[in-house]
């Protein structure tokens, strides 16, 4: 049962790499999607739930993550139609997110992937807005993460260069 946490975590990676397969316009893309996302909302409450709480697993669900995040974009971001300032703020986050490694690589040695309630929401946000925004053409749901996961990097790169989260 401790293992459980990391197992969600090494599944929502193989499902990630299986998106890369899927037709973005099948019900196989969106079942293998929403169980990703789902794993990735449980794995962190069960880890706290069972008391299992580790670096590693930390470490392996902001993995499954980019997995995820990398792996939905490859296959969804072709087929979104967002205006260009959207794209460029969606690029200045990015930057903004691997300045963040960078520094952290800098001063600690390694990367750092704080796992904050902006960030929690920025997650949450993508995964229910990003088929909103396909569904219904509307960019408002995406702007409004665009904004938080703005907030949410920020505060990440101030964490890091504060030295106010533990590595």
């Amino acid at each position: 049962m401790k293992y459980l946490p990391n197992l969600l975590s090494a599944l929502r990676m193989l499902g990630s790499v299986c998106l890369l397969f899927c037709d973005v316009t099948g019900m196989t893309f969106w079942a293998v999607y929403f169980a990703c996302g789902i794993s990735d909302m449980m794995d962190g409450g069960l880890a706290r739930r069972l008391n299992v709480v580790t670096k590693s697993g930390a470490l392996l669900d902001s993995m499954a993550d980019l997995f995820f995040v990398v792996c939905c974009g490859w296959q969804l971001l072709p087929i979104m139609k967002l205006p260009t300032w959207l794209w460029l703020w969606t690029g200045t986050i990015a930057v903004i997110k691997g300045l963040n490694q960078v520094s952290a690589f800098a001063m600690y040695g390694k990367c750092s992937f704080p796992h904050t309630v902006a960030n929690r929401v920025t997650g949450f946000l993508l995964f229910v807005t990003i088929p909103m925004t396909l569904t219904f053409t509307s960019i408002i749901p995406v702007t409004i993460t665009a904004a938080v996961a703005t907030f949410a990097a920020v505060q990440e790169g101030n964490l890091i260069r504060t030295k106010r989260i533990k590595i």
